[in-house]
């Protein structure tokens, strides 16, 4: 299968209402390209989990602003006020998952395991609705897998096959995220031919990828 296609091409799988994976922290290891995409096509009742909303003119920050959005699953919105006030209004599902837990419940999605139980949480309001286990008198929360109709993935250098290299801290939640969506689409800054990468400097294996723009 050709994995190496047109921004336009990868643009066309985006529908109303699908769930989004979108890498990156505070838009470090976002593909902003993918994201304006969304932008562009109007998609419309977006659920997107990542680690935070960015700012309200960056990223996935834009999405919050323009009311593509109508649930977030992210570890924090501190730094984008429109996701809060949106909250607030009651315009916005979002909900809160401690970061930890966040990057848990994502790597659970992708190893096929139905969640992961942590004291996190446990005694405050992010216990409510989960269903809490005691093992050895320590109790613990459930906290269930999370998986996505599409993983929108930043990477420094892909090759056609798919396989991954990450800059620094870009890293992030990208590599996690490659595993847990049915359809994987990687914006790369450069795009070599297979056998250029060495194989130690892989972070993601070609298998989980599915499309490849050029970012």
């Amino acid at each position: 299968m050709q994995k190496v296609i047109t921004r336009e091409k990868a643009l066309e799988v985006f529908k109303d209402n699908q769930v989004f994976m979108i890498g990156g922290f505070l838009n470090v290891g976002t593909p902003e390209s993918l994201v304006d995409g969304l932008i562009e096509k109007g998609i419309k009742d977006i659920t997107f989990i990542a680690n935070d909303t960015a700012f309200p003119e960056i990223g996935v920050g834009k999405l919050v602003v323009n009311r593509q959005v109508k649930k977030t699953i992210v570890s924090h919105i501190g730094t984008n006020p429109e996701t809060g006030k949106q909250m607030n209004a009651g315009e916005l599902d979002c909900e809160l998952v401690p970061q930890g837990t966040l990057a848990e419940r994502i790597r659970c999605g992708g190893a096929g395991l139905g969640g992961v139980l942590t004291p996190t949480g446990v005694g405050t309001v992010v216990e409510e609705g989960k269903q809490k286990i005691v093992l050895n008198g320590q109790e613990y929360l459930l906290e269930e897998a999370l998986k996505a109709d599409i993983a929108l993935i930043k990477a420094a250098k892909a090759d056609t096959f798919g396989n991954l290299v990450y800059r620094r801290s870009a890293r992030n939640f990208n590599p996690l995220m490659a595993t847990a969506a049915e359809l994987v689409i990687v914006e790369a800054e450069e795009i070599v031919e297979v056998g250029e990468l060495d194989p130690d400097e892989v972070m993601t294996p070609g298998i989980f990828v599915n499309f490849i723009i050029k970012g």
